[in-house]
């Protein structure tokens, strides 16, 4: 069953799944965030790893190497074209057992060719959201910090499920900051 602003809003605020939580969807000269309808959209924070092939390194998530990005810090990012980075929302969730969270990328950003990519929300687990950023263009493209980058919205069951991600110690459990691929040893 979809979950309505009601509920996100009452788990919110008693379980804190959503932290900081803002009641209100924010639009006025910004990319809107806050609670919606049915969802809520989230915020990138200022820090991004923007990928770069000035080292000629392959991606390999099973040994991923730091030369593969560089660092930043800043009230926006400017992804290269045809290229993409890694950022994390503002927001720290704590999914509840009867849960799952599924994002959409905003419009407003999906008709300038930028394509964001978060795997769901799993029940019980809890963190920073990693976010992919793909820009789909031949031209650079700027995502604003501080600002909305996509939209959760919530599915629940009648019955919690049998195993959740924090019983089988998934290994993103509690991230916090811009999250690189790992691999359980």
């Amino acid at each position: 069953m979809l979950k309505n602003d009601k509920w996100i809003r009452e788990m919110s605020k008693k379980q804190k799944m959503i932290s900081p939580f803002c009641e209100n969807l924010i639009t006025k000269s910004k990319v809107s965030y806050g609670l919606s309808s049915y969802g809520y959209d989230i915020r990138v924070a200022d820090e991004y790893k923007i990928f770069t092939d000035v080292h000629n390194t392959v991606i390999d998530p099973k040994n991923f190497s730091p030369k593969a990005f560089v660092d930043l810090k800043s009230p926006y990012c400017i992804v290269p074209p045809n290229s993409f980075a890694l950022a994390r929302s503002i927001e720290y969730f704590k999914i509840p057992r009867g849960v799952i969270g599924l994002c959409i990328g905003k419009s407003t950003y999906a008709r300038c060719g930028i394509v964001v990519n978060i795997t769901p929300l799993e029940p019980e687990w809890e963190g920073h959201l990693t976010i992919e950023i793909s820009n789909t263009t031949p031209i650079p493209a700027k995502i604003y910090s501080n600002e909305g980058i996509a939209q959760l919205i919530f599915l629940g069951s009648d019955s919690a499920c049998e195993t959740s991600y924090k019983d089988r110690k998934g290994k993103y459990q509690s991230q916090r900051g811009v999250t690189l691929p790992r691999m359980k040893k």
